[in-house]
């Protein structure tokens, strides 16, 4: 049974935030306000770091994840939005597109959940790591120039040309 204490009730909350805006992604039909619900998703992934004691994970998924990429995402439906003329055109794979959901649904559970958790429905005892990695030495390593800082440094410069090439497809469309 689970014990109703204020980390369930917070998590409780984050998992719906997240949950909801996830749904809400997937069924809204405009693209502007799909990104919105991104972000909002985004919020509550941040919020579930936070109860798992990663305070700096959190801050990463608000500053890269919703500060970066959220609106970089946003701004480029708004500005190249116009210019594709895309009429809204309603497909019929809803149904097919249902089914494949709830079979995924069902392999996570079956691959993920029921390991985990195992039959009797408690924690595994698998042994936990006794190594903890500390936000100094993980600073270190994503500065460090033999570690990380190329996969930031790259993904800097593509997120960089993706903004600059929706403003100048969006400048050529006023011509």
């Amino acid at each position: 049974m689970v014990e109703l204490n204020a980390h369930t009730v917070v998590f409780a909350i984050f998992s719906i935030i997240t949950l909801g805006g996830a749904v809400g992604v997937v069924w809204n039909r405009n693209l502007v306000s799909s990104s919105y619900w991104l972000i909002f998703s985004l919020f509550g992934v941040a919020g579930l770091f936070v109860l798992l004691s990663a305070p700096f994970l959190a801050a990463v998924q608000v500053l890269v994840y919703i500060g970066a990429v959220g609106i970089l995402i946003t701004f480029s439906v708004m500005l190249t939005r116009g210019m594709t003329q895309i009429k809204d055109v309603f497909n019929r794979q809803s149904a097919a597109s249902g089914v494949v959901a709830v079979l995924l649904f069902v392999v996570l559970l079956v691959g993920v959940v029921l390991p985990v958790w195992g039959p009797s429905g408690a924690l595994s005892s698998a042994p936990a790591s006794d190594v903890v990695a500390t936000t100094a030495e993980l600073g270190v390593a994503l500065v460090d120039g033999s570690q990380y800082v190329l996969p930031f440094e790259l993904v800097s410069l593509l997120l960089t040309a993706a903004l600059l090439g929706a403003i100048v497809i969006a400048r050529d469309q006023d011509k």
